[in-house]
C-alpha cells in the first residue's frame, strides 16, 4: 500500500528566495521540536510492532518562553514522634507486711530493751515494784550488754518505724537507692521498709479546671480557653519516675492541643463544640498516656476572645446580627407586600397597570416597614 503526497513550493524565508525542497509552514512556537515521521510507517501492518522509546514532551524549563515548571507532589509530613518512656518502668506491686507484723517486731524490741536494762541493774526500785521483777545485783553494762541494747533498740526502731496507714485512693511509690520496688496500692495498717523512700501518689479520679489558655478559631482569630480535664493516674511508676511532674506534664500537653485543634465560639456551626473536645481529648491522651496518665475527657468550658481582638470582633458580631435582622425584616416585609398586591389583583378588587402597580408596592413597602419600626428602602 503506497500514500502519495504532494508539496507546494512556498518562499523560505524572508526574502522570498525558493528553497531547494518542499517549503515547511512557520513555526508558531520559536522553540518548537517536531520530528518527521515516514507515511509508509503509518499505514504498516506488523502484527508484531517494535517499541520505541519515547522522551517526554516537557522535562524541565524552558528558557525564554514563560513556560512554568511542573509543581512536584508536596512530600508526606513525617509522623510526629511519639514519647517513649523506659519499657522496663511498669508498676508492680511491692512487698509489704501487715501491720501487726510490725507492731510485733516494735515490742519485741522495747521489751528486749527493758530486759537488758533489767540485767544490767539500770531499772530504778519503783519500775521494779511496778513491773513485780525480782531484785538484781546488776553485772553492769558491759560489751553483751551494749549488743543487747544495739539489738533491742534496732528491731524497735525497724518494727515501729516501718509502719504506715494505707489509704483508698492514695499510693507509694517505694524507691530504694534510685531503685524502683514496687507501689503500694493496699490500705489500712501496714509495715513497709523504713529503709524505702516513699513518695504518695494520687490515684483517684480528678479533675482539673485551667486558666484562660491561648487558642485559635478555624479563621485564625485570637482566643482565650478555659477547658476542664477529667483524668487519673493509671501508672505510678510512670507518672513519678518517667517524669519529673506529670500535673506539669499534663498541662503543657492541654496547651499544645489548643494550638493544634481550632475551637469555635459558642453558638457556632452545629456539633464543631463536640468536634472540637473530641480531637482534644484524643491528642492529649495520646501524649499523656506514655507518662501512666489516662485523660478521659478535655472540654472547653468557656470561650473568648483575646482582649487584644475582643472589642473588634464584638462591633463585627454586632453588625452581623444587625444585617441578619435586617434581611429578615425585609424578607417578611417582601411577602407581606407581594401578598398583599396578589390578593388584591386576584379578587378584581383593583385593576393596575405597571406603573399604579409600582407605585402600590412602594406605598406598602413604606407601611409595613414603617411598622415595624424600620426605615424605608
Amino acid at each position: 500500500m503506497s500514500t502519495t503526497t504532494s508539496h507546494t513550493s512556498e518562499p523560505d524565508g524572508p526574502a522570498g528566495g525558493l528553497a531547494d525542497g518542499p517549503a515547511r509552514p512557520a513555526r508558531l512556537i520559536q522553540n518548537e521540536a517536531t520530528t518527521e515521521i515516514p507515511v509508509h510507517l503509518l499505514f504498516r501492518d506488523d502484527p508484531h510492532p517494535a517499541p520505541v522509546p519515547l522522551k517526554p514532551a516537557v522535562v524541565a524549563r524552558r528558557q525564554g518562553t514563560g513556560e512554568q515548571p511542573r509543581l512536584k507532589r508536596p512530600a508526606a509530613a513525617a509522623p510526629r514522634p511519639v514519647p517513649q518512656v523506659d519499657p522496663d518502668l511498669v508498676e508492680r506491686p511491692a512487698r509489704v507486711l501487715p501491720g501487726a507484723a510490725g507492731v510485733l517486731a516494735g515490742a519485741c524490741g522495747a521489751a528486749g530493751c527493758a530486759v537488758t536494762s533489767w540485767w544490767a541493774g539500770l531499772l530504778p526500785p519503783l519500775v521494779l515494784e511496778a513491773l513485780r521483777l525480782p531484785a538484781h545485783a546488776g553485772a553492769g553494762l558491759g560489751p553483751a550488754q551494749w549488743a543487747a541494747y544495739a539489738g533491742a533498740g534496732a528491731l524497735g526502731l525497724f518494727g515501729f518505724g516501718g509502719l504506715a496507714r494505707g489509704r483508698t485512693g492514695r499510693a507509694w511509690v517505694l524507691d530504694l537507692f534510685g531503685r524502683y520496688r514496687g507501689t503500694v496500692r493496699r490500705s489500712g495498717l501496714l509495715w513497709v521498709n523504713p529503709l524505702l523512700l516513699r513518695r504518695r501518689v494520687d490515684v483517684r479520679l480528678r479533675h482539673w479546671r485551667s486558666e484562660p489558655v491561648p487558642a485559635g478559631d478555624g479563621g485564625g482569630v485570637a482566643l482565650r480557653v478555659v477547658v476542664l480535664v477529667v483524668w487519673r493516674v493509671r501508672d505510678t511508676a510512670r507518672a513519678t519516675l518517667g517524669v519529673e511532674d506529670h500535673e506539669t506534664y499534663l498541662r503543657e500537653c492541654v496547651e499544645a492541643a489548643l494550638a493544634r485543634v481550632p475551637v469555635e465560639m459558642p453558638g457556632g456551626t452545629k456539633g464543631s463544640a463536640d468536634a472540637a473536645a473530641e480531637a482534644l481529648t484524643r491528642l492529649v491522651a495520646a501524649d499523656a498516656a506514655a507518662v501512666g496518665l489516662e485523660v478521659f475527657s478535655v472540654q472547653p468550658v468557656r470561650v473568648e476572645y483575646a482582649p487584644e481582638v475582643a472589642a473588634a470582633m464584638h462591633r463585627r458580631r454586632i453588625a452581623a446580627l444587625d444585617a441578619q435582622h435586617r434581611a429578615s425584616v425585609l424578607t417578611s416585609v417582601v411577602d407581606s407586600v407581594e401578598d398583599t398586591v396578589t390578593r388584591l389583583t386576584t379578587r378584581g378588587l383593583v385593576e393596575l397597570d405597571d406603573y399604579e402597580r409600582k407605585a402600590l408596592v412602594k406605598d406598602l413597602t413604606v407601611a409595613f416597614c414603617a411598622g415595624r419600626g424600620e426605615t424605608a428602602p
